[in-house]
């Protein structure tokens, strides 16, 4: 577990989003929770700021944070502004929570290919912030979608690679 690293992304509801990366090559474990907000031990009733997010735990020598943030681009919108889907306000924006420089490169470098794909209708609108505490979701909200099969998602696979 040493050379595992982590990432910290938001793509709205956290459950869709964590129910596609756990099947990723290289994803060792997920957790779900907010990040990114003003109160410490933020709940899913009360997270002012937070973001629903998600915390991957992925092996570097079977994925990079780069073909992370490149899947994170397929799976949802990141041109509208605090939604996805029918879930609507700051909870649900599309953000990448950056721990050092090179992570923010990266981003970056994402991103400008992203939008010079032309794939999606509209420019990318993920913000960038440097990561702060990540607080796990409640028990219930953990791998909810195994959960229960037939609870709502919003995210899905759109496109194929843009790296």
């Amino acid at each position: 577990m040493e050379n595992y690293k982590k990432a910290y992304i938001a793509g709205g509801c956290f459950w869709g989003m964590e129910d596609l990366f756990r099947k990723r090559k290289g994803i060792v474990d997920t957790e779900v929770g907010y990040i990114g907000g003003e109160n410490e031990n933020p709940s899913y009733r009360y997270h002012p700021g937070h973001a629903e997010g998600i915390e991957l735990v992925y092996n570097p020598d079977e994925t990079s944070f780069k073909e992370i943030l490149d899947y994170f681009y397929r799976i949802h919108n990141p041109t509208t502004i605090d939604r996805q889907g029918n879930d609507r306000g700051a909870s649900y924006r599309s953000a990448i929570f950056f721990q050092n420089e090179e992570e923010k490169q990266i981003a970056e470098e994402v991103i400008a290919v992203v939008d010079a794909s032309g794939r999606w209708d509209g420019k990318v609108v993920t913000t960038l912030e440097p990561y702060s505490k990540f607080w796990n979701a409640e028990e219930s909200h953990q791998d909810y979608l195994e959960k229960n099969p037939n609870g709502y998602t919003c995210h899905f696979e759109r496109f194929e690679t843009f790296l």
